[in-house]
């Protein structure tokens, strides 16, 4: 649409709001000597489920929206549900909200999101979807556990071709609701991120919506990444509209859920020790439970995977 401001503006505007109702929502707003926008949404406050929500439609750069609803996956363990719906998917999904941008300043770690990522390219899918992006604020979204400093913000700020002080950054831990909420509204871009991979054109995308349960809080990092990824790999549905050709759609379907891998089936803990380590999984253990399908071009509707609640019970009750 012309006019329409970009990602980071529209991330930007989020995060504005968001700072105005900070004790209402738990977070808190720090502005750092370089006049940069620092939020803590969970590491030394609480944070919350609305947080979490604003935090995750920040990560899509304004081009989605999340609620609640609940979810009875494991019928003695109700969750609640994230619901994200996404228009623009591949520019929403992968050209803002996928946690492409490793931030790593001497001890300070953390995985970013958000629309940042468009101003710095600093990853191929860039290059390879065509997306570009301009503007003169930027937004990054951090998983991680300890709060940015200047250098940081240097750091960040310089790819993106800003001043610091039109940088704003927020972060959480993965144990938080906030890493919770967020990681549950990256269902839609679960499947596109699988669809990049097998070989399907993202572009031909037109519309998405998907909905995962909110891990409870962990007590630690670790616990909350496995429990974050079990909720998408078995207990994460999503709908998605393309136009394209039946027999591109029909190869593809099948290739998009969690369980298409033969590591399927196990918490994704078990899964990441086995292969020592994150980058050594099989890329196509990673997904959602259930991907339905239309195109619009023909009319056909494609369905493959199934929610697992077995697997999900096990992972966040210890038990079969």
């Amino acid at each position: 649409m012309a006019g329409r401001p970009g990602l980071n503006a529209t991330a930007s505007a989020i995060l504005s709001r968001w700072a105005a109702t900070a004790d209402l929502v738990g977070v808190r707003v720090l502005t750092l000597g370089s006049g940069a926008t620092v939020i803590d949404a969970g590491i030394d406050v609480p944070g919350s489920l609305a947080a979490g929500a604003l935090f995750a439609e920040a990560t899509l750069g304004g081009r989605g929206s999340v609620t609640f609803a609940p979810m009875e996956i494991i019928p003695d363990l109700p969750l609640p549900g994230a619901f994200v719906t996404v228009s623009s998917p591949s520019l929403a999904c992968l050209g803002s909200q996928y946690a492409g941008w490793h931030v790593k300043v001497g001890e300070f770690s953390a995985m970013g999101s958000g629309p940042a990522r468009a101003l710095a390219r600093g990853e191929d899918l860039f290059a390879r979807l065509g997306i570009t992006e301009q503007d003169d604020v930027a937004v990054l979204l951090l998983e991680g556990r300890q709060l940015p400093d200047d250098a940081v913000i240097a750091a960040i700020a310089s790819p993106c071709g800003i001043p610091a002080s039109r940088l704003s950054v927020a972060i959480a831990p993965t144990a938080s609701i906030v890493g919770s909420v967020q990681v549950a509204a990256r269902s839609v871009e679960a499947v596109l991120h699988k669809m990049l991979f097998v070989g399907f054109p993202v572009q031909a995308v037109t519309d998405g919506c998907g909905i995962a349960p909110v891990a409870p809080v962990a007590g630690d990092d670790m616990q909350a990444l496995g429990w974050g990824n079990d909720c998408l790999l078995y207990g994460a549905r999503v709908w998605v509209t393309v136009d394209a050709p039946d027999e591109d759609v029909a190869r593809a379907v099948p290739l998009l859920p969690a369980s298409a891998s033969p590591q399927s089936g196990r918490p994704f803990v078990e899964m990441l020790r086995a292969a020592g380590g994150f980058y050594r999984m099989d890329p196509m253990a990673f997904g959602v439970a259930e991907v339905v399908l239309t195109n619009r071009r023909s009319g056909r509707i494609y369905r493959a995977g199934a929610v697992n609640p077995g697997v999900l019970r096990a992972s966040l009750l210890g038990a079969a």
